[in-house]
């Protein structure tokens, strides 16, 4: 898959989603493997209502998706995974980007 201009709403939602460090090491602890909520928190050392936070932001901004499925012993978990992404942060691919802002988006900024 190569890279992709996105559009300007979309490019400024994935860069604020991943301007949180643990954000970040939530898609470094999935990249190759998939885990669940558990696993994932012991993993990076973190509470899961933390993790579950974190782990909204990526699924709205397309970054991760979940599945559930039932353990042998019949509980419910959540399984994490990362959606393939590739995005070129050039000059002029955010110039082109920049264009097809909506203007809410615009004057929101993310500060």
């Amino acid at each position: 898959m190569g890279a992709v201009t996105p559009s300007g709403d979309d490019l400024v939602r994935v860069l604020a989603t991943l301007a949180n460090p643990h954000r970040l090491r939530v898609i470094a602890a999935l990249v190759g493997d998939r885990a669940y909520v558990s696993e994932l928190a012991r993993t990076l050392g973190i509470s899961r209502a933390l993790l579950q936070v974190h782990l909204r932001k990526l699924e709205a901004a397309g970054l991760v998706a979940s599945t559930l499925e039932l353990s042998a012993d019949g509980k419910a978990m959540k399984f994490y995974e990362v959606v393939p992404f590739e995005f070129a942060l050039t000059p002029a691919g955010i110039a082109e980007a920049a264009e097809t802002l909506t203007a809410k988006q615009a004057d929101e900024g993310t500060d």
